[in-house]
């Protein structure tokens, strides 16, 4: 079986190596994809930061897989993780297919996290980034036996419910993701 990996590298997550493990041929790029990527069996996603065109989409054998760090609907499109806190919308992470929107595809799996940060005021938008990108890999790992065989449900992506960010969107007063998130969003209030 043939793996095209889009988005992080080996050395940034484990899923890589984990497919390589499960007997897959992967090939990991973060360039833009074309018509050759139907000859791949499985398309993952994952820190892609790319738009698939159309015609791309409609010839695959299967849907692409991505992995998102929100709650979609919630917080689509660009540093979804800053944005849950930012906006004060669930947070969690998504695992759903790629459409021709961005982070609007059908949802195959989800999962919220409480970070609790009036609890924990020293918490970082970076450790909560990492956090999330753990739980986002332990999901997929733990469900890759139904994602590999198609073997899953899914359900409507209510963007209309949700919102949606890009890089320029980011608060002018954010010099880095290393702040403590508590006393970050005090501030905005």
């Amino acid at each position: 079986m043939r793996c095209l990996f889009l988005g992080y590298r080996s050395n940034k997550t484990k899923l890589i190596s984990f497919l390589k493990k499960k007997g897959f041929s992967v090939k990991q790029t973060d360039q833009k994809i074309d018509l050759r990527a139907t000859n791949y069996d499985l398309i993952i996603s994952f820190g892609y930061r790319k738009i698939i065109k159309k015609n791309v989409l409609r010839k695959l054998k299967r849907p692409i897989i991505n992995l998102h760090m929100s709650y979609l609907p919630y917080n689509r499109g660009s540093h979804p993780s800053f944005w849950s806190f930012y906006n004060n919308t669930t947070k969690g992470i998504s695992i759903h297919e790629v459409n021709e929107l961005i982070d609007a595809g059908p949802i195959i799996y989800q999962k919220k996290i409480n970070f609790k940060i009036n609890k924990n005021k020293d918490l970082t938008f970076k450790q909560a980034y990492k956090r999330s990108f753990k739980e986002l890999e332990k999901l997929f790992i733990n469900k890759f036996e139904k994602i590999r065989f198609y073997n899953y449900q899914t359900k409507k992506n209510l963007i209309e419910k949700g919102s949606f960010q890009k890089i320029k969107d980011l608060p002018k007063g954010l010099k880095d993701f290393n702040v403590s998130i508590h006393s970050f969003i005090k501030k905005k209030s």
